[in-house]
């Protein structure tokens, strides 16, 4: 049986998290920063249908990108050079972050193909757009001629970051978006991004799922490193400015 939490109730450790359904640790409680922030730091995260209480999850396995592994196909290396070439050029493509973050998060609501409904509830939004205003949740954002074509956010803790969601308005909107942030996010340190769940799309990309003990050993060590700082995208393919371009 899992636990109900109160405004005040300190999460379970997450070794009470049921294994039927596999992670679901407790209920109840609120989706304020505080709270976030909280579930963040202990491996834990909300996810949650419409007409459900808030559920708490601490997945295992756990599945994560390691940013040295992230996979870009031919295709999209190709993209990736025409919309680096755009950038300083004609200006038609733009990489942002952080430029509309509550943005991102409803194209990451919308109805989607062969789904019904969305997890990402008003309640999701207010809480994930307030972490946003203290720092600890960002955007990466695809633009074309002043649209948001494409897009990913998640949460930032120390060199931790938790993925959340990702979206597409033209062919691989979203691919584009999460291959700058990994570029980002590797320039300062950070080794893991959380996926939280196995999905073959993650796969595609370079994720694999790694045991809960794992990802809680380097999530502890990482959370204790400094906040990132200004966040901006980097040119993909200027050694100058960040290193190596990411994983092919």
């Amino acid at each position: 049986m899992i636990a109900w939490l109160d405004s005040d109730s300190p999460f379970p450790d997450v070794s009470r998290a049921l294994t039927d359904p596999a992670g679901l640790l407790a209920a109840g409680a609120d989706l304020s920063p505080a709270r976030l922030l909280d579930a963040y730091r202990h491996g834990i995260f909300p996810w949650f249908s419409e007409g459900q209480p808030i559920l708490w999850w601490s997945t295992d396995p756990r599945m994560v990108l390691q940013t040295e592994r992230f996979i870009i196909s031919d295709s999209l290396q190709k993209t990736l050079r025409k919309i680096e070439r755009s950038r300083h050029t004609d200006g038609r493509w733009e990489i942002r972050f952080d430029s509309d973050f509550e943005a991102v998060m409803r194209a990451c609501a919308a109805p989607r193909k062969h789904e019904s409904g969305t997890w990402i509830s008003e309640d999701i939004i207010r809480g994930y757009c307030g972490l946003h205003r203290q720092g600890f949740a960002h955007s990466s954002e695809v633009w074309l001629e002043g649209e948001l074509v494409g897009g990913a956010y998640g949460v930032s803790i120390g060199q931790m970051f938790y993925g959340e969601s990702m979206f597409a308005r033209v062919s691989d909107g979203s691919k584009v978006a999460l291959a700058y942030l990994v570029h980002f996010l590797r320039r300062h340190g950070v080794r893991m991004i959380d996926c939280q769940q196995e999905t073959p799309h993650l796969a595609s990309l370079g994720a694999a799922p790694i045991s809960r003990q794992a990802f809680l050993t380097h999530l502890r060590s990482a959370i204790r490193s400094p906040q990132i700082g200004f966040w901006h995208p980097l040119d993909l393919f200027s050694p100058d400015s960040a290193g190596q371009p990411p994983a092919h």
